[in-house]
Formats: C-alpha cells, structure tokens, sequence
C-alpha cells in the first residue's frame, strides 16, 4: 500500500475558526490586475506526455509535447515545472532548439519563440525533462508534498507541476499520458485507459482525456484496491493495512455522495469513483478526475464526511465546471465546500447545516482583509487563501440560497453544471445564471460580497404599541456597512407562538414593522445565521481562532494578544482562558499557565472540554513540579467528567499509573 505511516496522537481540538473585526480594505480601481481577472496569453489546448517512472532513485523522466493557441500576440511563453525537475531539451515541432529561462524562484519555465505568433495563431512545444521527487523540498506548495516516486508507492498530483503546463488551476485541456512503470505496477487515474502494454519488465499505460479538464493526478501501486458497488456506483479504495476495515464505509459514503450530489447538480462526469489512500506528507484531500485522494491522517476511525463530501463534490466543481480566471477560484473551492455542508444537511438535517454554518462563517471572517475574488494573492492552500475561497467563499452561497430562495438555488446550481459542462466559467457567468433563474439583479450582491470585505454588526432600536388585535412593533436595524442591501430575518419571542418575519436592510439604518398577537418578550436578528455578521460572540471566537493561527506558527506573543482580545469582551470566557494556559504551558511559565486553567475552570465552561482537559493539565503541571499527590487528584478529577474528547479520559489514567515528564526543550522546538 502507498506510504502507509505511523501518526502521532491528535492534538486538542481547535474548537473554532474564527477572525477578528477588520477595516475595510480599500479596492484598488486595477482591479483587474489585483483580482488576476486576465487571461494568461496562451490556452494550452492538448498534451501529449511520456513519462517513466523509476521507484528505486524516485526519478521522474518526461517528455511532453504541448499544443496551444494564441490569445495575444507572444513572443514568448511561460509554463509552470516543479523545481525537481529539470528541462533537458526543448524544441518547437520541428524539432528546432528554443532557448529558455527558469524565472518565478524556478517554478515557471520561460521559453522563447523561433518566431512569434499572433492573436488565435496555434503553436507546439516539446520539453523533455527529468528529476527527482522524493520529499517536499522545493515543492510548488511550500512545505507540502504534492508528488512523490519511490518502491512503497508513487503518486503525482496536478498541484505538484510534474508535467510542464500553462494556467494553472485555469486552463483546461485535453491530453494522453503514456506512463511508463514497473511491471506488476497498476496506474490509477481519470480518463480512458488501454489495456497496459509489457515492455521489457515495465508495463506502458495509456490514458486519454477526450474533453477539457485538469489531467494528471494518478497513483502508481501494486496492491489490487478493495471495490464497494452501493447506489449503483463502484469505487475502488487503495487503503493502506491500518486502514483496509475503513473501505467499505468510505466506499459506501462516496456513494451516496455522488447519488446526492448527482440530484443537486446534475450528473457528474463520470459516476464511478477511486480513491488512493496517500503519505501525512501531502494535502488532507485533493480531487482528480475520478480519482481522490486523502492522507492517512484524514482518514481514523470513522468516516470523515467533511472532507469525503467536498473532495465528491469537487467532481462537479473543478472536473465539470471550473474558474475561467484566478479571480474566480471560489467556484472551484466555495462551492465544493458549501456543497459538503448541503449533503451534511441532507443527512443531519436543519441542525447539522446551522452548526457547519456557523463554524463557516468563523473561518470566513478570521483573514477578511481581502476580498474573495483577490484571494489568489495568497499562497496556494495557506490559511488566509482557505479561509477566503473555502470559508467565505460557501458563506456567500449560504447567503445566495436566502436571497433568491431555495428552489431557484439548486434549479441554477443544476443549470450552470450542465451549460459549462467541461468547461470553465467566470463569476459573472455564474451570476448571470442566477439572475436568469430568480428574476433579480444581483450585481450588487456579489459586488457586496466578492468584491469587498467587512460584514455587518446589527442593532435594534424598536418601541412596541398595544392595538387591537395585538401588539405592533416600530424600529429600525441599523449596521456598518453602508453598501449593505439584503433580505434579514427578525425573530420576536412572545408569550405565545415566535414570529419571524423577513426585513428588507438596505444601507446602514432600515425601518421596519412587525405585527404580533401576543405579547413580545424579546427580539434577535438574523436567528437562522442567513448573513455572515460579526456580534461579540462572533468576535470572541474569531480572536481565539487568530490565537490558534498564531500558536501554529509558534507566534506566542501574537497569540496572547489574540485571546486577551477574547477576554476583554468576555472575562468569563473559558475557552480565552484555556488557550492562554496552553500558551504559557509550552513556555514553561507554569505558574501563569496553572492560574490560567484555573480561570478556565471557574468560568463559563464552554465548549465543555475545557474542563477535563484543563484538569489534565494542572495534572501535568504539577508533575513536573514535583507534586505528586496534587497531580493524581486532577487526573481523577478530569476522569470524574466523563469527557473522552480527544482521548482525554485514556490520557488521564495513563497519567494515573506513571507520573507526566515534560520532554526535553530542544525536543519541543522540534516537533
């Protein structure tokens, strides 16, 4: 099996994603160039690409023949290459040399034209070339193995750039990868694949890829995969041994992903699925055509829906329909995401979607500094680039499905699926099949909310009359955001029955009536979590989750801003407490961090693991303090809670039987 490894224990859970309030960013009136609306100057249109793969030196030894159109006039052109790898020989079809550049810190090959071509003129480039790709140095996402070669196993990711190509995540393209591999090797990919052809104690696969897409995530094993048929569709799971009692249940779940998926949206490209267990290395998840794949960390003991049901959907978004341009992203990550929350609803019912909404819309507001549709500005898979594109990206669909209401909703989403099958469509494209499906004019709404940052923090002002049949109530909402024009929901809890009524909010104060027939007792707005908004709930958590964010990067001081931010709104705030405590842990300041888990414990104890966990703690403290008898009584303690989040009650007796011993400090900084 591929890379199977050993992982650590999971950390505590970082209960929210959350942000802090910002300014409003000014938007540059270049927006084309901020946003990376343009076009690159050339669309690959085909690929041809030999590759041997060589497990034994983890060697990777391509050729690849590379058909485009014009769409300016060029003189020159840029294709993106891992840095692993290195260009050998490059020529035009004529088999003539054309000189070369590695610019962009190595990742982009810049390669000069025998003549120069005009606008819609076609051109060939053939670049053979060769390398090693064995780990995550020099990788195109820093830090991330995207591609890896070796005996256990082999896999390539279209991210990794291990064939040269053009518009990345942008430019579809058809193609035929001829992959050459150790015999007794079996190649999993997308595409149309021949029968393999021996050749001299390697085996030669064929795949082509007869319409537009993103070629080139496949996996090289020689483990036959186990094969789930449910709701009429077969998937074949290449699942390491610690994994293999795992493949039934995933099978049967992508299944019923696709089923769901396929009434929602159309169907999908191709209905049958693989999916390729791969190193703790890599990306969590990542979805080729018909194949996804999902690090051994991402799989445990149960299915992990969350993420099986975006990288499922994201056979609909980005293998059926994808962004035209850098700025329009979010239709490939926003949608996959919003759709994993829909199939959670479809599932866990009202419940389940209101409470992956709002830990959405935590994550949505953590980095909005930045519009969404400028979000390419960030690197490629790093927290402010997810918060924006995943988060805030499927908040706005979220929001979307409000405005226009939940019929035209999915009627559109079904429409735009099938009128851009295989093909990429920008944000303008998607809008204007919504406005056809719902009637409205809907620039200011995504003007409102791609093009700009901020949320609103809403208030009321309201006096309530007695009148005949009743009660009326007479105010106004008033927000921050002056551009604001949305449907709100206005709840009202009365001695009888609630009442809910929807509220037309437009610029920073709206009036508004509402009629009751027993007496109002209080009032919220926006009780469903319809608009993303910030409240001081809202702002607490998103500095917790900054805090967390900043610990990752072993910012500690930045981190203890964050959660003092938390604890000026709310002094009672366990979580704030217990995060300091954590801060203070790893420091080595045991005294602050014994006081802070103490204040965690005397306040509001919420989420309610910050009890057994903050008894585990002092337990530890007083441990490596020398106060034994201390120490046992806060791991009985912790166990007298009965909370097992995160294997808390196993770690408290494993503490029980043998005294906690902090690890050495030069060992802290390495982990």
């Amino acid at each position: 099996m591929l890379l199977a490894v050993c992982l650590s224990p999971p950390s505590l859970p970082a209960q929210y994603s959350e942000s802090q309030e910002s300014p409003p960013q000014t938007v540059p009136e270049d927006y084309s160039v901020t946003y990376e609306e343009q076009t690159d100057p050339i669309a690959i249109e085909h690929c041809i690409i030999d590759a041997e793969l060589v497990p034994e030196t983890h060697e990777l030894k391509g050729k690849a023949q590379i058909r485009f159109r014009a769409r300016q006039s060029v003189a020159t052109v840029t294709l993106a290459l891992n840095q692993n790898l290195y260009p050998t020989n490059i020529t035009n079809a004529e088999g003539h040399v054309l000189s070369s550049r590695r610019t962009g810190a190595g990742l982009n090959l810049e390669v000069t034209l025998e003549r120069p071509l005009s606008k819609d003129q076609t051109g060939a480039i053939v670049v053979e070339y060769e390398g090693v790709l064995q780990d995550a140095e020099h990788s195109p996402v820093e830090g991330v193995q995207l591609a890896y070669i070796g005996p256990e196993g082999s896999y390539l990711l279209y991210p990794a750039r291990w064939f040269p190509m053009g518009g990345y995540a942008t430019n579809r393209f058809t193609a035929e990868l001829h992959l050459k591999v150790p015999a007794g090797s079996q190649v999993v990919a997308g595409g149309r694949m021949e029968t393999p052809v021996a050749q001299g104690g390697q085996a030669v696969y064929s795949i082509a890829y007869d319409k537009p897409q993103f070629p080139g995530s496949l996996a090289v094993l020689s483990e036959p995969p186990q094969v789930v048929q449910a709701e009429g569709i077969r998937v074949s799971l290449f699942f390491s041994p610690d994994h293999r009692g795992m493949a039934q249940a995933y099978g049967e779940a992508a299944a019923r992903m696709v089923r769901f998926f396929s009434s929602k949206f159309g169907p999908p490209a191709v209905a049958d699925l693989s999916i390729v267990e791969i190193d703790d290395r890599s990306l969590g998840g990542y979805a080729g055509p018909q194949v996804i794949f999902l690090a051994s960390r991402a799989i445990g003991g149960e299915v992990n829906v969350q993420l099986l049901a975006q990288e499922v959907a994201q056979q609909w978004w980005r293998g059926l329909v994808s962004p035209a341009t850098r700025a329009d992203l979010w239709l490939d990550h926003g949608l996959a995401t919003y759709s994993e929350a829909l199939y959670q609803e479809e599932t866990g019912g009202a419940k389940a979607l209101d409470n992956r909404i709002k830990q959405m819309a935590i994550d949505a507001l953590t980095h909005d500094t930045v519009p969404i549709r400028a979000a390419a500005r960030y690197e490629e898979f790093s927290q402010p680039y997810k918060t924006l594109l995943y988060d805030k990206g499927a908040y706005v669909m979220h929001m979307l499905r409000w405005v226009v209401g939940d019929q035209t909703f999915f009627t559109a989403l079904q429409d735009f699926a099938q009128r851009f099958a295989f093909q990429s469509a920008t944000t303008d494209d998607f809008r204007q099949v919504m406005e056809r499906a719902s009637g409205q004019k809907l620039d200011g709404f995504f003007m409102q909310w791609m093009d700009s940052t901020g949320a609103s923090d809403f208030k009321l002002d309201y006096t309530i009359y007695r009148v005949p049949n009743g009660y009326k109530i007479t105010g106004t909402i008033s927000q921050d955001q002056d551009l604001f024009s949305m449907p709100v929901e206005v709840a009202v809890e009365t001695e009888g029955d609630p009442v809910v009524q929807r509220v037309q909010v437009t610029g920073k104060s709206s009036e508004f009536s509402i009629d009751t027939p027993a007496r109002p007792k209080s009032m919220v707005v926006d009780p469903n979590n319809r608009v993303l908004k910030y409240n001081d709930t809202i702002r607490i958590r998103v500095a917790i989750a900054r805090g967390e964010q900043d610990v990752a990067t072993r910012d500690y001081t930045g981190a203890l801003e964050e959660y003092q931010k938390a604890l000026d709104i709310n002094r009672l705030s366990s979580l704030a407490h217990y995060r300091v405590g954590e801060v203070f842990f790893a420091l080595r300041n045991y005294q602050s961090a014994a006081n802070s888990f103490r204040e965690a414990l005397n306040s509001d104890l919420e989420p309610p693991w910050t009890e057994v966990w903050s008894h585990i703690y002092l337990g530890k403290i007083f441990d490596v303090t020398g106060q034994r008898e201390r120490a046992v009584n806060e791991y009985q303690q912790a166990i007298r809670t009965k909370d097992d989040t995160q294997g808390a009650l196993a770690q408290a007796n494993q503490y029980l039987k043998e005294p906690y011993e902090r690890i050495s400090q030069q060992a802290e900084a390495g982990g």
